[in-house]
């Protein structure tokens, strides 16, 4: 699985969207759910998904889908490839 499908799944999971949702437009506020206890539910999934650990700031400004996978390509560096 590339690493794109691999944080839709986790945006599509942590956000309770339907299967068939574009998640590559989703922002924090706009997108249907994405509400602060969803942003939370959103982090563990994609945390669990990559096997990694956000910190405190990347939790914070992670406010849209593009923004994930700049934080995460961070941390998933081999999953990009």
């Amino acid at each position: 699985m590339s690493f794109n499908d691999k944080l839709k799944d986790a945006f599509i999971i942590g956000l309770a969207l339907p299967a068939s949702e574009d998640v590559a437009g989703a922002e924090y506020g706009r997108t249907k759910g994405w509400d602060s206890v969803a942003h939370m539910a959103l982090v563990a999934e994609i945390e669990a998904a990559f096997d990694i650990m956000l910190d405190t700031e990347e939790v914070i400004s992670m406010s849209s889908f593009k923004r994930a996978q700049e934080i995460v390509s961070k941390h998933a560096i081999d999953a990009v490839a």
